[in-house]
């Protein structure tokens, strides 16, 4: 069999060249946090003079190693145009000599009985070890023709096909595109990037009607898409009604919906449309700052009739490009900007992510009577979102696929979930194999105020899931990371620079308001990357925005009850400290801490300078402790790990509940006993703050009486007598030894706890 190979006019070497600087120091190329992982590149762009009569169907078959990769059918029949491009392994390269492409033809047939079979139209072979390889950032490499020999035209050629053939790497410009001989079939299986869309606050005010029908409780209902807003209810008076009312709604770009302001009357509990009026968002003016939009009058229709007139409806509407459009969580966000470009900062670093892979992952389903998992990853930092081929039928799959984001607050959070695909069997008969919600494995999420400048990290990052059984170790995600900055000072700027653009600040918005407004960004955000080729699946979406974590959970309830106690356990930790002063378990510290009070005393300017020098010298004592890797979602911080069986099923039920009354009706009770106990804290709280109250408000005439003239004696004493002495009297007075102690509570304490509170008055 004969042999042809292409014309090479450069044959470039095998391994990418490593360049070093004067200084010794290794260039960052590309792709340098992950491994090289070397393909072997065919691009099939268009065949031409396949014979008289013009093949029905024709298709490019590509065989190296026994691994045969087939073309789809051509985008443009008439010219037989496929344009498309396949990727082989290296190791499966390696075991082969040639590479075939071959040309065939697959005719309509007229018999019932089966299909007509295929017609050898023509081939070509190459030899794999005449094959160049291609090094970005060089240019791609140029198509060219092959002559198609062994048909069963009598000449044997039946004519020509455009190829490119080269060995390159994932850095390779093609890569993203082509089909993969370690993945499935299907656009669904490829590494893609998406931008989430430019989504806007949408402010309508709604001032004043006329010359609508009479009515009571009358209100105006703005709906944009799945989200609806209603003024207060308003009585007609001299045929004008006025609301000056503010509604605020999520618009994302491009504009496909039409703003709808309704005005409905309402009878008890009915209700009646009185009229409509449709708004096109493209005309709607766009603002950066709180300036004032001048406002209109809109006629106001019957709903679905157009040239009916029914009042007018004075509005206006502007869209606030000064917010950030908040789709995640504060604490866990990844963008902080406004919508307005012209706002933004610029940039003061960039964050690269290597995503390594995968190791012992669980299998999430069953093939052939054995487990399996087709597992990809995505990345989230900012608008943009990428996603990794699937890695089909593998627990310990190997992506080695590096992304770049512009980083313009180091204070964000970089979030890499792995799932499983299903939409592999989106065309499978089997009910068992169709398409499923996208089987969550596991979360990572990386601060990038965490991360030195410069420094790679490698690390490998435990995949943990959460499920109603309990935590549940769904194996590990390898991963690089490396922030670089563009200038120290632009980051350390960045630190004392509001967090939120000054919109917020401005004109602030209610906690209320942000979260439902948050909800909605979350939804629209899902259902727009929902409608890419491939799809990013909603679940995914959903389950990256933490869209769900506003749920009730004890669990999360418990674990930051014990956040609170440890961030004042330190406080905890002084006053026992300063017990242990006064009671002189330790003699020596209790003379010294004699010593250094009336040093400060005698030289007050000291006491400010001295805590600076305490928390200075605390800080470089930590140092040595200071975390050598990003931190890690930590099950035992969230109690995750002991958390009990009917905490997690109360978790994840949704609401309305779809459990058992009897079910409900015992975690109701149990409910009610917790309230019971912060209700009780609550009330000794309040109780505490009351009897400091009475000191001065004469609830008790003899408590009050004693305290003013006690107050009146300090007074005095203060004003005689010097300042630093009474501080010193005061100070021995406290560490006075116990022997001189008497064990009774002091008369201080015994005095405030007499004095009276609110607490009999409440029922």
């Amino acid at each position: 069999q004969r042999i042809f190979t292409p014309a090479t006019p450069d044959v470039y070497p095998r391994e990418i060249a490593t360049s070093y600087t004067d200084g010794g120091q290794r260039e960052r190329s590309s792709f340098d946090l992950v491994d090289k992982m070397e393909y072997l590149f065919v691009r099939v762009v268009k065949a031409r003079c396949l014979g008289d009569p013009q093949p029905a169907a024709p298709f490019v078959k590509i065989e190296v190693s026994g691994r045969t990769a087939r073309c789809g059918p051509a985008r443009k029949m008439a010219t037989c145009e496929w344009e498309e491009t396949f990727a082989f392994g290296r190791e499966i390269a390696a075991s082969a000599s040639t590479l075939e492409v071959s040309v065939w033809d697959s005719p309509e047939s007229s018999n019932s009985e089966g299909s007509a079979p295929e017609v050898f139209l023509g081939g070509v072979c190459f030899d794999l070890l005449e094959i160049p390889t291609r090094v970005p950032p060089d240019s791609p490499l140029a198509p060219q023709w092959y002559r198609l020999e062994g048909g069963e035209s009598p000449t044997g050629v039946s004519g020509d096909v455009m190829l490119a053939v080269w060995f390159g790497t994932q850095a390779d410009e093609s890569f993203p595109e082509a089909w993969y001989s370690d993945t499935a079939v299907g656009a669904s299986c490829r590494s893609k990037v998406y931008i989430s869309p430019k989504l806007w606050y949408l402010r309508t005010t709604v001032i004043e009607a006329q010359d609508l029908p009479h009515g009571t409780g009358i209100c105006v209902r703005a709906q944009l898409g799945f989200q609806i807003l209603k003024t207060r209810k308003s009585t007609t008076r001299n045929g004008s009604l006025s609301w000056n009312e503010d509604l605020v709604l999520v618009a994302a770009e491009p504009f496909e919906e039409q703003l709808a302001l309704t005005v409905e009357s309402f009878a008890g509990k009915d209700s009646s449309v009185l009229g409509q009026v449709l708004v096109p968002l493209t005309g709607i003016e766009r603002r950066v700052d709180n300036r004032l939009v001048a406002s209109r009058w809109l006629d106001v229709g019957e709903s679905g009739q157009a040239g009916t007139y029914q009042g007018r409806l004075h509005v206006r509407l502007c869209f606030d490009g000064g917010y950030h459009v908040m789709d995640e969580w504060t604490h866990l966000s990844s963008d902080f900007r406004p919508t307005a470009k012209q706002l933004w900062r610029p940039a003061v670093g960039k964050l690269e992510l290597g995503i390594l892979g995968g190791r012992n992952l669980l299998p999430m389903k069953t093939k052939n009577g054995k487990g399996s998992t087709d597992a990809y990853c995505v990345a989230k930092y900012g608008e943009k979102w990428v996603r990794t081929r699937t890695m089909t039928d593998s627990l310990n799959p190997v992506w080695n696929e590096q992304y770049t984001w512009q980083v313009y607050d180091p204070c964000t959070t970089l979030t890499v979930s792995v799932f499983d695909n299903w939409q592999i069997y989106a065309d499978v008969a089997e009910p068992e194999k169709r398409v499923k919600p996208e089987c969550r494995i596991g979360k990572v999420r990386i601060r990038v105020s965490a991360l030195e400048s410069g420094k790679v990290y490698k690390n490998s990052y435990p995949l943990m899931l959460l499920l109603p059984p309990g935590l549940k170790r769904m194996g590990e995600l390898d991963l690089a990371v490396r922030f670089s900055r563009i200038s120290e000072l632009e980051v350390l700027h960045a630190y004392v620079q509001p967090l939120l653009p000054p919109m917020h600040y401005t004109r602030p918005m209610g906690i209320t308001q942000q979260e439902a407004l948050r909800n909605v960004a979350a939804r629209i955000v899902a259902q727009r990357l929902a409608r890419a080729e491939p799809p990013l699946r909603r679940e995914a979406v959903l389950y990256m925005l933490e869209a769900d974590a506003h749920a009730w959970s004890i669990r999360r309830t418990r674990a930051n009850w014990y956040r609170i106690v440890n961030v004042l356990s330190p406080a905890v930790d002084v006053l026992r400290w300063t017990d242990d002063v006064r009671r002189w378990r330790n003699p020596a510290t209790s003379m010294l801490v004699h010593f250094l009070a009336v040093l400060l005393v005698c030289f007050p300017e000291l006491i400010v300078p001295t805590l600076f020098c305490y928390v200075f010298f605390l800080g470089t004592w930590n140092y040595k402790y200071k975390p050598r890797s990003p931190p890690q979602i930590d099950a035992k911080l969230s109690l995750a790990d002991v958390a009990e069986g009917d905490d997690l099923d109360e978790e994840f039920d949704p609401i309305p509940s779809v459990r058992p009354p009897e079910v409900v009706r015992a975690r109701y009770d149990r409910l009610r006993l917790l309230a019971a106990r912060v209700q009780t804290v609550l009330g000794d709280l309040a109780a505490q703050g009351e009897r400091v109250q009475a000191l001065v408000c004469w609830r008790d005439p003899r408590a009050t009486g004693i305290f003013l003239g006690m107050c009146f004696l300090a007074a005095a004493v203060l004003y005689l007598v010097p300042l630093k002495v009474v501080a010193i009297a005061f100070v021995f007075y406290c560490l006075r030894h116990p022997m001189f102690r008497d064990p009774m509570p002091a008369p201080v304490l015994s005095f405030l706890r007499r004095l009276p509170s609110l607490s009999e008055r409440v029922v």
